[in-house]
């Protein structure tokens, strides 16, 4: 959590939090000073789902956290899950909630179904350590929501007729990022695409989820370019002063 910037006397209402222990840079209670005014609210975070968790995967490059929920053992009780439907192999940020939103209000009465893809689909199509949450995570966020009327967990990459007709789909929605080909170099969206169902959905939002994480790698390094040039002042500091002791002793 940021620091509070807020003119109490202007809120109508407090912040929300989880119950993490949230301080400033000079260890200060971050909320101090709405709890004081008795206009804050805390709610019970979510076990085992850590924003310091996720930043790390983002800086360590980690795997580690990815599920083996896309083994043929798994994959065959995956119709066991379950009339626009979007597929979506991370769930990160606000960029993706708005696409989720415009999607909403392409119906009056909309029923938004949301396709997840297993973590090593993802890695195979995404490469790095992506997807920086694993399946349970991304299910959790997902169901979370409120335009989201259904989760698919391990839907196929490739959106097939089968898959439309057992959902009763009626539009399929993409956003504007890439769409990779399939393992065999076919198109995931051509049956939709061929059915004429297939959306090219715009957001409005420009924030992904590789810029996040570059945000977070473009602020580590300038943390740690700071605090080398500030070490680098000290270092003279202490230098020039063991010169003056030096000379006082001569």
């Amino acid at each position: 959590m940021a620091e509070l910037y807020y003119d109490l006397n202007q809120l109508k209402c407090g912040p929300v939090s989880s119950d993490d222990i949230t301080l400033t840079v000079d260890g200060k209670d971050t909320y101090e000073e709405v709890k004081k005014s008795g206009r804050y609210r805390e709610c019970k975070r979510t076990q085992g789902v850590s924003t310091t968790d996720l930043v790390g995967r983002m800086l360590l490059m980690t795997k580690a956290h990815h599920s083996n929920m896309g083994s043929s053992d798994y994959e065959q009780h995956t119709d066991n899950f379950g009339r626009m439907s979007t597929e979506s192999p991370e769930f990160h940020n606000i960029g993706h909630v708005d696409f989720l939103d415009a999607v909403s209000q392409l119906s009056e009465k909309p029923y938004v179904i949301v396709g997840l893809h297993f973590d090593q689909e993802v890695n195979r199509y995404k490469g790095k350590n992506y997807p920086i949450t694993n399946i349970h995570e991304r299910t959790l966020s997902v169901l979370a929501c409120q335009y989201v009327s259904e989760v698919v967990i391990g839907a196929p990459y490739a959106v097939t007729k089968d898959l439309l007709e057992h959902f009763k789909v009626d539009l399929v929605c993409h956003g504007k990022a890439e769409v990779f080909p399939d393992r065999d170099g076919s198109d995931p969206y051509a049956v939709p695409r061929k059915m004429g169902i297939l959306q090219k959905m715009d957001s409005g939002n420009s924030l992904t989820t590789d810029g996040i994480v570059q945000r977070i790698i473009k602020n580590r390094l300038l943390f740690e370019a700071r605090n080398q040039k500030k070490e680098a002042k000290e270092m003279a500091v202490i230098q020039a002063m063991n010169r003056l002791e030096e000379e006082k002793a001569k």
